[in-house]
């Protein structure tokens, strides 16, 4: 079947998340939901991920699932909201485990904090083959970015997670913990050898002034035009380039709070003795 698909774009930390579905009255996917989080008070709310709640009822949809493409840095993860609400299991790439890992000695997590992905319902492997009611979905493993970065393959779509931006703007960072330019574009590769028509469903958008947001561009779009990796750009070259351009970056505005809630699968910290869930700064560390 063809997919269906809802797009949501998120303002205030340039993310769109999607909804795929088979049909309505069916089921249906959300692919990175986003929890509202004000950080210059510590308030979480569900703005965002409500727009997505209010859909799915009106389209009378049965959430299966709700699918992460990688822990993000940019954006708390409203999975688990999305769970309590409708259901659906919560998924990611199997290899969260080496991010935990990472974080979990980062941020001196509670002993308890397990680095298996247990937070999660499924770990998905490469070329898995799950359904999203009559539709038949694959994931894709696309490391770089991160070192469990996931696509998500459905019909003529791949929600590509953070390995791409609209052609203008270019490619993900890879300066975080595990990151990897040399595997973003092997990543990349994989994504581009795929059919010239192949809808690319992206994770973030962050538009230069002359353009409003977008999420969807093609594989044939990104070969001809993406500024960082269009035919002909050699991996040597894109890695000096990837390399050079993240060491002028700015860590991410959220980075701390979003790596330690995306972790848990979009769950907070547990409650301290005083009931309060508490997020951690490690000071001079990154």
């Amino acid at each position: 079947m063809h997919p269906q698909i809802q797009s949501f774009f998120d303002l205030i930390t340039g993310t769109a998340s999607h909804v795929i579905y088979d049909e309505i009255g069916g089921h249906a996917a959300v692919v990175d939901p986003v929890l509202d989080y004000d950080a210059k008070s510590g308030r979480t709310s569900t703005v965002a991920a409500d727009k997505i709640l209010l859909f799915l009822r009106e389209q009378r949809l049965t959430l299966a699932w709700i699918l992460e493409t990688h822990a993000h840095a940019d954006h708390l993860s409203s999975a688990k909201y999305l769970q309590q609400a409708l259901g659906g299991k919560i998924a990611i790439g199997a290899h969260i485990n080496q991010v935990q890992t990472t974080f979990k000695k980062l941020f001196n997590l509670e002993p308890e904090f397990a680095v298996d992905g247990s937070q999660f319902d499924v770990l998905l492997h490469e070329d898995e083959i799950f359904q999203i009611g009559a539709l038949q979905a694959k994931a894709l493993f696309v490391p770089g970015h991160t070192p469990a970065d996931m696509a998500y393959q459905v019909g003529d779509a791949v929600f590509i997670g953070d390995t791409l931006f609209m052609p203008d703007t270019g490619t993900a960072r890879c300066d975080f913990p595990g990151g990897d330019a040399h595997l973003l574009y092997q990543s990349i590769q994989k994504i581009l050898a795929l059919p010239a028509e192949t809808r690319l469903f992206l994770c973030h958008d962050y538009p230069p002034a002359e353009r409003a947001p977008q999420w969807q561009t093609t594989v044939a779009a990104q070969r001809a035009g993406n500024i960082h990796v269009h035919d002909g750009i050699s991996a040597a070259a894109f890695v000096h380039m990837r390399n050079a351009r993240d060491a002028t970056l700015e860590k991410p505005l959220l980075i701390f709070p979003s790596v330690q809630v995306n972790i848990r699968a979009g769950d907070f910290p547990p409650a301290e003795n005083n009931g309060i869930s508490y997020l951690k700064i490690p000071l001079n560390s990154l």
